[in-house]
């Protein structure tokens, strides 16, 4: 593998008019002082990697469910899904993914399905970290028909830095696992709802990889209690 493969990634559209604008900074900063421009340039690179859309290699098995999110699992509790998706009012297994400024944010489908929902929230835009953030934030939220019948939500949250929620599905699209759903501007979270009875696979503090980390499996639901 080439060096320039390794480290250089192919930047999502999305991001071609932010850096832009932060070269032209950059620019001026260098006519006012040299330090200046260094630092622009700095961040001019920074936005760059920001928005790097890099290939991933989704697993094959279809009973996986992967993560949406490049980041670290913050929560994992049960919660309702927001009411705007139109789900019952029954506690799901919920994990969270707290993406920082310095990870990829290019969201991807947990699941293969139909989308049967699109759900749009205004919000405030406390620390993507915090429980409260998934009841107060910004948001929008995707819900994903499997091919069983079952409903798997997706909930794309604003944090403390993000102004902006971008989704590329509407509703009835069809999404392949691991296919890009969309990205928010500059740090955030992604929660997933569980379908009833399925156990995570994963713990707070882990770092997850969009498309390829595995959250929990389908076919390994909890039987009833003896």
């Amino acid at each position: 593998m080439k060096m320039h493969e390794t480290f250089i990634k192919p930047m999502h559209p999305e991001g071609r008019k932010f850096v832009a604008i932060f070269a032209a900074i950059t620019l001026v900063l260098f006519m006012v002082w040299d330090v200046l421009g260094w630092a622009g340039l700095g961040l001019t690179i920074w936005c760059y990697y920001f928005f790097r859309d890099p290939e991933r290699v989704t697993p094959e098995r279809p009973d996986l469910i992967i993560s949406p999110a490049d980041g670290m699992v913050s929560l994992i509790e049960p919660a309702v899904p927001p009411s705007e998706l139109g789900l019952p009012d029954t506690p799901l297994t919920r994990v969270s993914v707290f993406m920082s400024v310095f990870n990829c944010h290019i969201n991807r489908a947990p699941v293969a399905g139909r989308v049967q929902a699109v759900a749009y929230r205004p919000g405030k835009f406390l620390n993507a970290s915090l429980d409260k953030a998934s009841a107060d934030n910004e948001r929008n939220g995707v819900v994903i028909e499997m091919a069983d019948g079952r409903l798997l939500p997706v909930v794309q949250i604003a944090g403390l830095v993000a102004r902006r929620i971008v989704c590329f599905v509407d509703k009835e699209a069809t999404l392949k696992r691991g296919e890009r759903f969309g990205l928010i501007r500059f740090g955030s979270r992604l929660d997933v709802y569980l379908p009833d009875g399925v156990q995570p696979q994963v713990r707070v503090g882990q770092t997850m990889i969009a498309g390829e980390t595995v959250i929990a499996e389908l076919s390994a639901v909890k039987g009833p209690a003896k």
